[in-house]
């Protein structure tokens, strides 16, 4: 039986699947859904939405499309990876629902929000901790939920991004990654730590914050209701997770310092390593922990 791992990439055009050979990286199948491009809500100016239950949606029927394409009973699944479209905001109750569109990396509803949090707070004091403006990032977003949908903001008992909330369905639990707080503009690379200066200035209690898993290792596995949905097996490990850019530059093996991978998509992106905490001082260049930012 050949043993295979099982990718997911959760775009905002397509929800992409794939199965690699464990052995040799070697592509067996690999399936995307819907065929045409994933509608992007814009209910006013300047809004950027999709529902998460869309993405699993995708998820599933992508999963079948690869399933149909090799011999059954012929494979063994192994581990299950992520990577996800960056900077969106999911928002759950007590009972894992989801509560609104998820606002996606896109919308740019939170500019002002995060304008005004790094004059308050000091330009020097969001660099030097968080390597960034709070600008437009999931921090931002969630505050400018709290603004102005507070009947929804008072449900919430967690948050997390979109790769987050596929991980969630797929192993019930809820959980994240340093690399995936760090785009939201949720960690303090000084403090090495979650960024409560910033979400005690926004008002946001800390308990909304997902635990922390590492990127690789086990981040749960497989429950039998999603298994079932997928068609396959319950018990499979989910052993990593990452945004979309880092896990470019994972598979263009950009790791080091002083290395760089350009990309182009939906959005076309230069990704660039460095091996010590830096910041643009005009807040051009975004800076985020890379896929092997801890051990």
């Amino acid at each position: 039986m050949q043993k295979i791992l099982l990718g997911y990439d959760i775009g905002s055009s397509s929800i992409k699947a794939s199965f690699m050979d464990a052995d040799t990286g070697e592509l067996v199948a690999s399936g995307n859904s819907p065929e045409t491009e994933m509608k992007i809500d814009s209910p006013r100016p300047g809004w950027a939405e999709q529902h998460p239950d869309t993405w699993w949606q995708h998820v599933v029927a992508a999963t079948k499309k690869i399933l149909s394409k090799v011999s059954p009973g012929s494979i063994e699944v192994a581990g299950i990876g992520i990577s996800y479209q960056m900077h969106g905001l999911v928002m759950i109750g007590k009972k894992m629902e989801v509560l609104s569109p998820a606002i996606i990396w896109c919308d740019s509803r939170a500019v002002e929000i995060g304008n005004n949090a790094f004059d308050r707070l000091g330009e020097g004091h969001c660099l030097h901790h968080y390597l960034n403006s709070p600008g437009n990032f999931t921090a931002s977003k969630l505050k400018w939920v709290k603004e102005n949908q507070p009947a929804v903001y008072s449900k919430i008992s967690k948050i997390m991004l979109p790769g987050d909330y596929i991980a969630l369905k797929l192993t019930d639990e809820v959980c994240t990654t340093v690399s995936g707080l760090s785009e939201g503009i949720l960690w303090d690379f000084e403090k090495k730590k979650l960024a409560e200066d910033l979400l005690n200035f926004y008002g946001i209690d800390k308990s909304l914050i997902a635990d922390i898993v590492p990127t690789f290792g086990q981040q749960g596995t497989l429950t039998s209701r999603a298994a079932s949905e997928l068609g396959l097996k319950a018990g499979i490990p989910i052993t990593y997770r990452a945004g979309d850019q880092p896990n470019n530059a994972l598979s263009l093996h950009v790791l080091n310092p002083g290395e760089i991978a350009a990309t182009a998509g939906t959005s076309g992106v230069i990704y660039g390593v460095a091996g010590k905490n830096i910041f643009d001082l005009a807040s051009r260049v975004n800076t985020f922990a890379h896929v092997n930012y801890t051990s």
